[in-house]
């Protein structure tokens, strides 16, 4: 029914329109006591396997939400009630701005893939803390808040950005991404570098515990596929010298390896990011690579290109603690999540493993051993 609804009604619609439609359906089910609970009971069934303690949480699964749907923290109860394990709001800025000129989001339907360069549209650190705020939660899920830099706030001023974000978001996140890894905002992915991301995360993780007294809230970074491998490694160990909770691995890339079902050389050459199915196997390979630097010592998150249950379980083999989807969702729709939890319970059961937690880097132990 979905793919009827998509090929009928979504597809004919600018993707920001279709975006915004189907995002409002979500909220007005989720604010609807009926219909939310029956459509959680429907689409949102839990398996006691697929619990997991991550970032000093509990959550009900291991897969999540990736940053870029929910900017502004509206629809978190409607997410959750269709089975995200977690849900990662933003990009927020420090200020409020309204991204890049439209149009700015592109379908590749054949590839399964998007190019965006929304540009970090939000309505700011202040007004998504008072929503946050003012929320009264109807399902419990795991929040994680996303900040970046404000757009014309310039390159060595960032850090005093991203620590008013950190100021007004960190008591309402139950953990915190520095986004240091989208195109979309000239100069933000020279903060990558390590001269300049140590004093930014640094400056992130004092905000954090002097804002937040009670409880040490996680702190993760996120990066591109575009990073060469010395500088994942330069990257992985930062994150270890600073102390911080964990990396996302990966944001969208730049480049167009992969393409070629739906992508003309109109597509081809539109400026943004590249998420979905041609991003995977890089995102794959940068996951392999934190991992065998860092170990269990962060909590890694997978996410590019996932779509299968297969895709998410590649991520747990390769290293990941968590998992998170975006893309997918807007092609598989809402019956999504409960595939991928029906898909991974199934194939944990398979596996020689009795928990998730034994299976995470299990791919790089077994390589150990047999080198």
């Amino acid at each position: 029914m979905y793919g009827l609804l998509f090929r009928t009604l979504f597809r004919r619609m600018d993707p920001e329109n279709a975006h915004h439609l189907a995002f409002s359906w979500i909220r007005t089910a989720a604010r609807t006591p009926v219909v939310r609970t029956f459509a959680a009971a429907a689409l949102a069934p839990r398996h006691r396997a697929l619990r997991v303690e991550a970032l000093g949480r509990r959550m009900q699964g291991p897969f999540g939400l990736a940053a870029g749907f929910d900017k502004n923290a509206e629809g978190i109860d409607g997410l959750a009630m269709l089975g995200f394990d977690h849900v990662e709001v933003g990009t927020v800025t420090g200020r409020a701005q309204p991204g890049n000129p439209k149009k700015r989001l592109f379908r590749l339907v054949e590839d399964r893939a998007l190019i965006n360069r929304m540009g970090f549209n939000n309505e700011g650190s202040a007004a998504v803390a008072a929503r946050l705020a003012a929320r009264s939660a109807v399902f419990r899920t795991t929040v994680g808040v996303n900040i970046g830099k404000t757009k014309t706030v310039p390159e060595e001023e960032a850090a005093a950005d991203y620590v008013a974000s950190t100021k007004a978001l960190a008591p309402y996140a139950d953990y915190l991404v520095v986004n240091v890894s989208s195109p979309n905002t000239p100069g933000l992915r020279n903060l990558q570098a390590a001269a300049h991301l140590r004093p930014l995360l640094t400056a992130v993780r004092e905000a954090a515990d002097r804002t937040v007294t009670g409880r040490r809230v996680p702190l993760l970074v996120k990066i591109a596929p575009d990073l060469a491998d010395e500088d994942v490694d330069s990257v992985a160990d930062l994150a270890l010298e600073l102390g911080l909770d964990g990396i996302i691995a990966t944001n969208t890339t730049v480049a167009r390896n992969g393409l070629g079902l739906s992508a003309g050389p109109s597509l081809r050459a539109e400026a943004g990011g590249l998420s979905g199915a041609p991003v995977r196997d890089r995102s794959l390979e940068v996951l392999r690579r934190l991992y065998a630097r860092v170990g269990d010592r962060l909590t890694l998150v997978g996410v590019g290109g996932v779509t299968t249950p297969e895709d998410a379980w590649r991520r747990i083999l390769a290293g990941a603690t968590l998992v998170q989807g975006y893309t997918a969702f807007l092609y598989e729709g809402p019956l999504w999540m409960r595939r991928m939890h029906d898909g991974l319970a199934r194939l944990l059961a398979a596996s020689p493993y009795a928990t998730l937690a034994e299976a995470v880097g299990a791919e790089h132990r077994e390589q150990e051993a047999a080198a």
